[in-house]
């Protein structure tokens, strides 16, 4: 994993254009490589911010030099000491663990670089294969936001994982 940049534009647009990929993330298909620029822009002007609070990774197969998805970490008020995870994967790549693997990387980042207590994540309630995954890392179920998430398919419930840092992790 590695910080955004500008040079990841095509791979990063192309990702969103991916149907199974986005079905359950709010942004959408963007309409032009163009639209996905203006969205990753500020991603990347965070990443070279001298006191950095969103960190948006490139997730690559290092084998292969192939980029795989994207993962992402947004600090809250630095007095709770927490933050927001998010991901996406290519669907070519789910179910052979680099999900997980990205997912236990960003938590050891948030906890022992960056010294957080909580970190949280947000899901879909019908996004089965998120559930599984946060679960599989040791996030633990908290609640569910009735009707937050504009999907394509309408407005969804969302369910609130979290994991603090004396939880066990896998």
């Amino acid at each position: 994993m590695y910080l955004i940049q500008s040079t990841d534009l095509d791979e990063i647009h192309a990702l969103h254009l991916l149907p199974q990929t986005v079905e359950f993330n709010t942004l959408g298909i963007p309409v032009s490589k163009h639209e996905t620029q203006k969205i990753i822009e500020p991603w990347i002007a965070d990443n070279t911010a001298a006191e950095i609070v969103n960190y948006t990774f490139a997730i690559k197969l290092s084998s292969e030099d192939q980029f795989i998805g994207l993962i992402a970490l947004k600090l809250s008020n630095k007095k709770y000491k927490k933050a927001e995870v998010w991901y996406k994967l290519n669907y070519k790549y789910w179910n052979k663990g680099y999900g997980k693997e990205s997912l236990s990387k960003i938590l050891d980042f948030g906890f022992n670089q960056l010294q957080l207590h909580r970190i949280e994540a947000g899901c879909a309630v019908e996004n089965f294969a998120s559930i599984k995954l946060l679960e599989k890392v040791g996030m633990i179920k908290e609640g569910r936001k009735r009707k937050v998430l504009p999907l394509k398919s309408g407005w969804s419930d969302n369910f609130i994982f979290s994991l603090l840092a004396t939880d066990r992790r896998y």
